[in-house]
């Protein structure tokens, strides 16, 4: 009796590290060129569905000609469904190859050269030719338990840092996506 319970419990997988893709955020950048804004704001509602909102440089950079407070992208963040749709779609419009290098801090993070490698997704002469970069952040259950203000605790490392391996692994399983050397 009880060397069955120890074979259950040894078989169930702990629920809490499982790995769980908490959101994406689709940023394209347009550096000192404000007039690209509106193309970008457009390419980011026809690719995500949702409203793009404007990033701006946090410091004056003269060599960029960029000063500070200026607009120089637009990002979406997508969280739920919305999030594993448009991840599936970027790889899918990276033939699912991402650089082994792109994962790093609980994150993968690569580029789209350009936006017409979506399928469906036909050349708008409006927009022009622009790419565009794709953040997934990854998390495990109990976040909440160090970013809530009441009776906040803590959360082991273990537990709050995930392992690249584990990581590619989990992306190679859920999304289909093959890993590349680190070129």
């Amino acid at each position: 009796m009880i060397m069955a319970n120890a074979e259950n419990s040894k078989s169930k997988k702990n629920p809490m590290r499982e790995l769980r893709l908490e959101k994406v955020v689709v940023n394209i950048g347009i550096g000192d060129n404000e007039n690209m804004y509106p193309n970008a704001k457009a390419l980011l509602q026809k690719l995500t569905g949702k409203e793009a909102v404007p990033t701006h440089s946090k410091r004056r950079e003269p060599e960029l000609k960029i000063r500070k407070g200026q607009v120089i992208g637009a990002m979406v963040t997508l969280r739920g469904n919305d999030a594993k749709d448009m991840l599936k779609r970027a790889l899918d419009a990276n033939n699912n190859t991402v650089k082994e290098s792109a994962v790093a801090n609980n994150s993968l993070n690569f580029g789209v050269n350009e936006y017409i490698y979506f399928s469906g997704v036909k050349y708008d002469p409006k927009i022009g030719m622009l790419g565009l970069n794709v953040n997934a952040a990854f998390g495990r259950r109990g976040k909440r338990v160090e970013l809530r203000r009441r009776k906040a605790g803590s959360v082991g490392l273990n537990h709050r840092n995930i392992e690249p391996d584990e990581l590619r692994g989990f992306i190679t399983e859920k999304f289909g996506a093959k890993f590349v050397g680190k070129e």
